[in-house]
């Protein structure tokens, strides 16, 4: 199986705020992505950009993922970003507003596999086009995606609410698309970080609709979705069991097999692994700190 690595929180916070940085490597969450778009105004970019190269060349955010989000494609900053993000060693670089086949493939032939690609999934043509986008993504480098709820309830002009329920059809589609290509999928920012339970209620929503994690706008909500986002002890000693039966030397090469008087197929014992893959990277995480 391929190696897992979790990304049950991953926090944006702007570039250009040096005290944001300092603290996120003390964080309990997954990953941190360095905004250089949405968070930092026009006048700020170049020195948002070389704010987040510094830091992410001086380290210190431990086991964390270490993302920048550039600017988008339309922009006169994005080739900049990018090859700042590249040389200063970040894990990952996310493109914003990802639209069509072309989109990963200006990044990617400017990356040539310096780093890896992720791209947000926030407009309606990308809806209208995940299976190519899915397809284009696996073959370029691309391997998460995180959904930008804000900008496609704009774009729709919907009102999701907290419970999103316009956006579901969406959000459904986004995860079936990314599963059907291998890619890992992270559900978008909850506006509201004052109303912890409605941040709650909306990561147990993402989980169900099968979301790997969540991406955050504020330090209070790591733990909430961290927890949201892990598999419960309950279901990894289901899955442990499952793997162990299949071990037996008795249940070698069969496909049905009962289990604790359940009957157990080779499909559950597919997921039962995945799970023990997660639980093991999330324990190894928080081992690193």
């Amino acid at each position: 199986m391929t190696a897992v690595r979790p990304r049950r929180s991953l926090l944006f916070f702007p570039a250009s705020n040096a005290r944001a940085i300092e603290k996120a490597k003390t964080l309990p969450c997954d990953g941190v992505i360095f905004d250089l778009e949405d968070a930092v105004g026009p006048d700020a970019k170049d020195q948002a950009r070389e704010q987040a190269a510094a830091a992410i060349r001086a380290g210190g955010f431990g086991p964390r993922e270490v993302v920048v989000r550039i600017n988008g494609l339309d922009t006169p900053w994005w080739e900049a970003d990018l090859a700042a993000a590249a040389q200063a060693g970040a894990d990952a670089i996310l493109v914003p507003k990802v639209s069509k086949m072309e989109d990963i493939g200006a990044c990617s032939a400017r990356l040539k596999g310096r780093a890896r690609l992720w791209a947000m999934i926030e407009t309606c043509q990308a809806l209208l086009r995940l299976d190519e986008l899915g397809a284009a993504s696996a073959q370029g480098g691309l391997d998460v995606w995180v959904v930008g709820p804000n900008d496609l309830a704009k774009e729709m002009r919907c009102r999701p609410g907290p419970d999103r329920w316009p956006l579901i059809p969406a959000l459904a589609s986004v995860v079936i698309a990314a599963r059907a290509h291998g890619l890992a999928v992270v559900d978008g920012v909850y506006n509201d970080f004052a109303d912890v339970e409605g941040f709650a209620r909306q990561c147990r929503q993402g989980a169900d609709l099968g979301f790997d994690g969540k991406s955050l706008i504020h330090p209070s909500q790591a733990p909430i979705a961290n927890a949201a986002f892990s598999p419960d002890p309950e279901a990894i000693a289901w899955a442990r069991t499952i793997a162990a039966a299949y071990d037996l030397p008795e249940n070698a090469g069969r496909g049905a097999i009962p289990v604790e008087g359940r009957m157990v197929e080779r499909l559950h014992l597919e997921d039962a692994l995945r799970i023990i893959a997660v639980a093991d990277a999330i324990a190894a995480r928080e081992e690193g700190g």
